[in-house]
């Protein structure tokens, strides 16, 4: 497989794909199993295409203490472990560390194996192809277990397929499956979602869906937002960390007409507008990684583009931090009302989150805006380039999160916030560089900001 860059547009998009180098399986013996829950919507798209059955494989992976993201082995249904030397060793993590870990991800695997099965029995795998698919690969804990579950449990032949893995996988995984297959394994590789447009959280609603569907033969596609609801209108319990709204919103700033993406979820204590600097925001995969987590604990987000596209190509807009704070502040100022507006709730809290060049224009407008702003969080900004008078205008907590490996941001952002006088926190993540690629950084990231945003934006009057 070439070392090309592959992306995806989400896991439908990316189960299609991979299904279209899976024909050679189709056949009355072929089962697909899946690895729940981002394996699943991939894993739908292959058995449908195959004619298959679709099964799950419950594992759990055993991530690192201090950096969940970073698998040190994995756990699997019918007592399988699999531990990961090459991790466990470097990250000096303890036997008692590790029994915690287990204990924890053990009980989660059961809740997940029993709510997913309903009581039915998995498929019979004896004498059969399997078909074993995730989202994607990145050590291979969880993968590796999979493929000795279905083989303890009967298969012939077993096939592990995903949508994009490091260039390395063949090497990791050739012992545990008789064929591995991948649509693309580029380079460099530090994490499966930045393969994908959309990456957002596989809630167990859709799992469910899925494997419904399946049993069925009905249509498995997502559904839309707006037809995830119970019939009195309300949402779902399962599903209640999907956003009750979701749409395109178009709004007057400083010269232009600017397009974001507006993520209401049902109760929503408040709202955080996305700010970068390159004009990228609303299709930026970080931004949306971190929007995500902010949906799922309770917050409205927009992210929109601070430039058009015919501005974009001229860098020096990039740092005309002016235009972009004079964009961002009419959007700050109209978005709270028109969401109010238009979802007739209440008026929300407004937060804003700046990257690049944008934490500088989020910080223009927090000082333009006072108490308007609740809160302002900078994900390897250049808050410095606000200038100092805008710097000690602003009222607004501010958060400033800079990568570990990013020595020289970190140094500018120490600058920076030696002249807010407002409450203030400078957060290093460790091992992480500017675009916060490496396992876990990014969600790392999201914590900070959703955990900020939780304790400073509070109800105030329109």
């Amino acid at each position: 497989m070439h070392a090309t860059r592959t992306h995806f547009t989400d896991r439908t998009d990316a189960g299609r794909r991979l299904a279209a180098l899976l024909g050679h399986l189709r056949g009355p013996g072929t089962v697909v199993v899946a690895l729940p829950r981002g394996g699943v919507p991939v894993a739908a798209e292959v058995a449908a295409a195959l004619g298959a059955p679709l099964d799950i494989c419950v594992i759990r992976k055993l991530g690192v203490p201090y950096q969940p993201e970073l698998g040190m082995g994995a756990i699997g249904e019918d007592g399988v472990r699999v531990i990961n030397d090459q991790v466990l060793r470097p990250a000096g993590v303890t036997p008692e560390q590790l029994a915690a870990v287990e204990a924890r991800e053990r009980a989660e695997l059961e809740r997940r194996a029993h709510r997913y099965r309903g009581g039915r029995p998995p498929v019979d795998l004896r004498g059969r192809t399997v078909v074993v698919v995730d989202d994607g690969i990145a050590t291979g804990s969880t993968a590796r277990a999979a493929c000795l579950i279905v083989r303890a449990r009967g298969a012939a032949r077993v096939v592990l397929a995903v949508p994009v893995a490091p260039p390395d996988w063949t090497e990791r995984l050739s012992g545990v499956a008789d064929e591995l297959v991948c649509v693309g394994t580029p380079s460099p590789f530090f994490a499966i979602g930045e393969f994908y447009a959309d990456f957002s959280q596989t809630e167990d609603a859709e799992v469910l869906r899925r494997l419904a569907a399946a049993r069925t033969g009905d249509e498995a596609g997502p559904a839309p937002l707006g037809e995830r609801s119970a019939p009195d209108g309300t949402v779902p319990a399962s599903d209640a960390t999907v956003p009750a709204s979701d749409r395109e919103l178009t709004l007057p700033a400083a010269g232009a007409r600017l397009t974001g993406r507006l993520a209401v979820p049902a109760g929503a204590r408040g709202i955080v507008v996305f700010a970068h600097g390159s004009g990228s925001g609303r299709h930026s995969p970080r931004n949306r990684h971190v929007a995500g987590a902010l949906n799922r604990s309770g917050l409205a987000t927009f992210l929109f583009d601070l430039l058009t596209e015919d501005e974009e190509e001229d860098r020096r807009n990039v740092f005309d931090v002016a235009l972009l704070g004079a964009r961002l502040t009419d959007v700050a100022r109209a978005l709270p009302a028109e969401q109010a507006r238009r979802d007739g709730g209440p008026f929300l809290p407004l937060g804003l989150f700046g990257a690049s060049t944008g934490a500088a224009a989020a910080l223009w407008t927090a000082a333009r805006l006072g108490h308007g702003v609740g809160a302002v969080v900078s994900r390897g900004g250049r808050p410095d380039l606000a200038g100092a008078d805008a710097l000690g205008a602003v009222l607004a907590p501010t958060l400033l999160i800079v990568g570990g490996r990013d020595e020289a941001v970190i140094d500018l952002n120490r600058r920076a916030r030696e002249r807010l006088r407002c409450e203030s926190e400078l957060a290093v993540v460790p091992h992480a560089g500017h675009l916060f690629e490496e396992p876990g950084t990014l969600d790392r990231v999201a914590e900070l900001a959703r955990d900020w945003f939780a304790g400073h934006l509070v109800p105030r009057a329109p």
